[in-house]
């Protein structure tokens, strides 16, 4: 199995996010999950993959070339793409991935977490799409889904296919009874 992790490529104002990124990188190692990431050498992603190698597991990068021309690429990546475009990073990291979770980031992290979900609700990958909501971190978020389902943008089922977890074990083990949603999001 493989998951995407999106996070911030800063490491945020408090220490709670790299240790929950620390955690997480040892839980997809000790459990053989491999790590997809954006293959920088930054922020929550450089903790992510840095724990994912000390314990033993692959990590799979994929950068875009702007990135890799900066100096930016990690330098312990088990596989490497090099894209072109961001748009293709995630084309490319939906493609490898298994599941995919977000974890405290900027608006990138964000981008990535909706296209996916995006993609989930049109194209019906059926993919787990997990939140490590550290420090509730993503509680404003899951806020604004209950508003989109209260005011009928969004079907109730749909909040489904984000599975929010305070902790990487627990979100992990609420991945092995995922199961995806079949709802049109037509209502």
């Amino acid at each position: 199995m493989k998951v995407a992790v999106f996070c911030g490529s800063n490491p945020g104002r408090s220490e709670i996010y790299g240790n929950a990124a620390l955690q997480l990188g040892r839980a997809l190692a000790a459990r053989k999950i491999g790590l997809v990431f954006g293959g920088t050498n930054k922020g929550l992603m450089k903790i992510v993959a840095d724990a994912v190698v000390a314990g033993d597991g692959v990590v799979h990068g994929v950068i875009p070339a702007a990135l890799v021309d900066k100096g930016q690429q990690y330098p312990r990546l088990t596989h490497a793409d090099v894209v072109e475009t961001r748009s293709l990073r995630k084309r490319r990291m939906a493609e490898i991935a298994d599941a995919f979770i977000a974890m405290p980031g900027g608006v990138g992290t964000l981008e990535e977490l909706l296209e996916m979900w995006v993609d989930a609700q049109l194209e019906g990958h059926g993919k787990p799409l997990g939140l490590l909501n550290v420090g509730g971190f993503f509680d404003g978020l899951l806020t604004f889904v209950d508003t989109m389902i209260e005011e009928r943008f969004l079907p109730p089922q749909h909040r489904d296919m984000i599975i929010a977890m305070p902790d990487p074990d627990s979100l992990l083990e609420a991945f092995r009874s995922f199961a995806p949603v079949t709802t049109s999001k037509w209502m």
